[in-house]
C-alpha cells in the first residue's frame, strides 16, 4: 500500500476546531464517519470533479458534497448568474423577488406531482414541512416513515434532547417490505396522516436498493384507500435519477414530494411540491416562514442548473458514465475472492462488504477505503457516492483501477 497522506494542516485545524465547535465538525462530516487518521477533515478548494484538501492533496470527488454537486464544482455559468444577481439586483429583501415564480413554474413543468411549490433551504426543512402539511390536511397525527428524512425531532435517529412522546406517533418500516407497511396501516391506519418514503432505498452503511416490482404502487394504493398522504422524499433522487425525480422514472406519482441536493448544484435550496388541495394548507391552516427561505441566490442557481441540465442532456451523460463505471466495478468484484457487493448503479455507487460471523467485513471496509483515499479517490465507507457530470472518463477509469488494486490488497491481509 502507498504511504499515508500528509495531513498535518488538517490535523491542526481539527484540534483548533475542537476548542471552538462541539465535535469540531457537525454530524456526518466528523472523522469517525470515514477512516480516522487517514481522511482529510478540511477541504480547501474544488473544481469540476476534483477537490483539494488543506494540505494540498487532490482527490477525485465521488462524494460530491453528499449529493448537491450534480454538474461539477465551481460551474462558471451558474456562479456567474448568481454574481449577476448580487451585483444587479440583490438577494435579501423584506419581500420576494420574481424568480420565485419562474422557478416554481419550472418545477410544475418537470415534476409529475407538482401543482404548487414552497421553497425552503435544506432537506430537513422540506421533509418536516411536508409532514406538517399532511397533518394539517388530514387532521391526523401519526406518520409512517422509511428513509433518512433529516435531523428534526420527529425523525432524528439520535434521540438525545428529544422527548420520548414525540416518537410515539412515528412508525418506521423497512424499504421493500410491503407486507410490513400493510400491517402497520391495519394497526394505525385511521390515525395516519402520511407515509413518507424514499422511492429509492439508501440506508446508511447498507447497499442501495431499487423498488421491487409493485412495491411503490402497493404503497400508493394502500395509502389512497386509507386517506393517507403519500410523500416521496426525493432529496437525493430528485434532479439526479430524472429531472422529474424517481416518481417520473418509476411512474408512481405521490401526493407530495420533497426535492433538494442536486437542484442548484451546491447552492442551499430545497422544495416541497404537491397537489394544490394539500399544499394550500399553508395558506391559513399550517404555518411556514423564514427570514432566509425567499433569498433569491439559490433560486437563481437552481434555474440556471436546470437550464444547463436540460440543454446539455446532463443526466443522460451521467447515466452513461455511471453505467460504464458500474459494469467495470461489478466485473472487478466478480473476479475477486473478497466478499464485496456493488449497488446504486448508475447514480449512487456504493461498495459494501458482506457481513460475516467473524466480522472481517469491518477490517475489509476500513482497509479498502484507506487504500482508496491514499490513492486519491474520495468515497465514504458508510455512505454511497455519486457520479457528477464533470467526472471524466479518465477519472472514473482511475477510480475503477484503484478499486481493483484495493481488493487485491485485501487478499493479502
Amino acid at each position: 500500500m502507498t504511504e499515508k497522506l500528509c495531513l498535518k494542516r488538517t490535523e491542526q485545524l481539527y484540534n483548533e476546531a475542537m476548542d471552538l465547535i462541539p465535535g469540531a465538525i457537525l454530524g456526518i462530516r466528523r472523522p469517525y464517519n470515514f477512516v480516522q487518521g487517514e481522511y482529510p477533515i478540511f477541504f480547501d478548494s474544488a473544481k469540476g470533479g476534483r477537490v483539494k484538501d488543506v494540505d494540498g492533496n487532490e482527490y477525485i470527488d465521488m462524494l460530491c458534497a453528499y449529493g448537491p454537486i450534480i454538474i461539477g464544482h465551481r460551474e462558471e455559468e451558474i456562479d456567474e448568474s448568481v454574481i449577476k444577481q448580487i451585483k444587479d439586483k440583490g438577494f435579501c429583501f423584506s419581500l420576494t423577488q420574481p424568480c420565485q415564480n419562474e422557478l416554481a413554474a419550472k418545477l410544475r413543468e418537470i415534476i409529475p406531482c407538482c401543482e404548487k411549490t414552497v421553497f425552503v433551504k435544506t432537506g430537513s426543512d422540506a421533509t418536516s414541512a411536508a409532514v406538517r402539511i399532511a397533518r394539517a390536511y388530514t387532521e391526523r397525527t401519526k406518520i409512517i416513515r422509511c428513509g433518512y428524512h433529516g435531523w428534526h425531532d420527529w425523525c432524528v435517529e439520535v434521540k438525545g434532547g428529544v422527548p420520548e412522546k414525540i416518537s410515539e406517533d412515528i412508525h418506521e418500516v423497512e424499504y421493500n417490505n410491503l407486507a410490513q407497511f400493510e400491517d402497520t396501516v391495519k394497526r394505525i391506519g385511521d390515525e395516519t396522516a402520511a407515509v413518507i418514503i424514499t422511492p429509492l432505498g439508501h440506508p446508511l452503511a447498507k447497499k442501495v436498493e431499487y423498488p421491487l416490482p409493485g412495491y411503490l404502487e402497493g404503497i400508493k394504493n394502500i395509502a389512497q384507500n386509507k386517506g393517507i398522504v403519500l410523500i416521496f422524499d426525493e432529496i437525493r433522487t430528485g434532479f439526479r435519477v430524472n429531472l422529474g425525480g424517481a416518481q417520473k422514472l418509476f411512474g408512481v406519482t405521490p401526493d407530495l414530494a420533497t426535492f433538494g441536493k442536486g437542484m442548484a448544484n451546491g447552492y442551499s435550496i430545497s422544495a416541497v411540491v404537491g397537489k394544490t388541495e394539500i399544499m394550500d394548507m399553508l395558506i391559513e391552516k399550517a404555518f411556514l416562514s423564514s427570514t432566509f427561505f425567499p433569498n433569491s441566490l439559490a433560486q437563481i442557481a437552481a434555474l440556471k442548473t436546470i437550464e444547463i441540465m436540460e440543454r446539455d442532456n446532463i443526466l443522460e451523460a451521467i447515466n452513461k458514465k455511471g453505467e460504464k463505471f458500474a459494469e467495470n466495478i461489478i466485473a472487478i468484484i466478480q473476479n475477486s475472492p473478497i466478499p464485496a457487493e456493488f449497488s446504486g448503479s448508475p447514480w449512487m455507487p456504493f461498495i459494501t462488504f458482506n457481513h460475516d460471523p467473524e466480522k472481517k467485513y469491518k477490517i475489509y471496509r476500513k482497509e479498502f477505503y484507506k487504500y482508496l483515499i491514499r490513492k486519491g479517490v474520495f468515497l465514504q465507507p458508510y455512505h454511497h457516492g455519486y457520479i457528477a457530470y464533470r467526472h471524466t472518463d479518465e477519472d472514473l477509469t482511475f477510480a475503477a483501477n484503484t478499486i481493483a488494486q484495493a481488493l487485491e490488497y485485501l487478499e493479502s491481509l
